[in-house]
């Protein structure tokens, strides 16, 4: 099953994703203002990063840099180096901090998380996945492994329910001004099957501000 699942995923990967960011694109934008300086941590190739400035309905002014552990070079968008620990960057260095399907590839998503509030002046954009029982956690695997694997990417398998979503901003130091349990990004098939309910998106910021 695995292996007939990762040889659809590459098969189909270019449309599956083009899907995924314009959904990611038109729910980061939607919370962006003019001239914020958005930094995407794990930004791999940089197209979302590209992709938001490119969009229609960006506010004026908005610039998007990477953070990446190894950056491959040409990439749409500025993108940093760095070692996997603390972010070569100043407190409020930016205004608004994604960070896009990341979180479940890290050992100590909280330190992570730490450094992502420190660096962010506003707001910090969560995208992940959520699981609730044995059945959606399968799902979840399967399309992470079949999404991954094939790249060399590493899958620790270790996602959050929703219970945990709503704990997490509070264990950083942050609170939840926008969460979705349940987030359509996939083509129509894959929605079904992967979709919905199995994504999180969360916009967290600083306790008590109006953001």
């Amino acid at each position: 099953m695995a292996g007939v699942l990762s040889g659809m995923m590459k098969a189909v990967h270019g449309p599956v994703y083009a899907s995924r960011q314009r959904a990611l694109v038109e729910l980061i934008v939607s919370v962006l203002k003019p001239g914020d300086r958005v930094l995407d941590v794990g930004c791999g190739v940089g197209s979302l990063g590209r992709a938001i400035m490119d969009d229609p309905s960006c506010p004026e002014g908005v610039s998007v840099e990477g953070l990446e552990r190894f950056a491959r070079g040409g990439e749409p968008i500025p993108v940093h180096a760095y070692d996997g620990g603390a972010m070569p960057f100043e407190a409020d260095a930016y205004d608004v901090v994604i960070v896009a399907d990341v979180l479940h590839h890290e050992a100590d998503e909280g330190a992570l998380l730490r450094e992502c509030a420190r660096v962010s002046g506003r707001l910090v954009v969560v995208k992940d996945h959520t699981v609730n029982g044995w059945w959606s956690k399968l799902r979840v695997s399967l399309i992470d492994w079949a999404a991954n694997a094939p790249h060399g990417v590493p899958c620790l398998f270790r996602y959050h329910s929703t219970a945990e979503w709503e704990a997490l901003p509070g264990e950083v130091g942050l609170e939840a001004k926008r969460a979705l349990h349940g987030v359509r990004v996939y083509p129509p098939f894959w929605e079904q099957c992967f979709g919905g309910k199995l994504h999180y998106f969360g916009v967290w910021g600083q306790p008590g501000s109006s953001d």
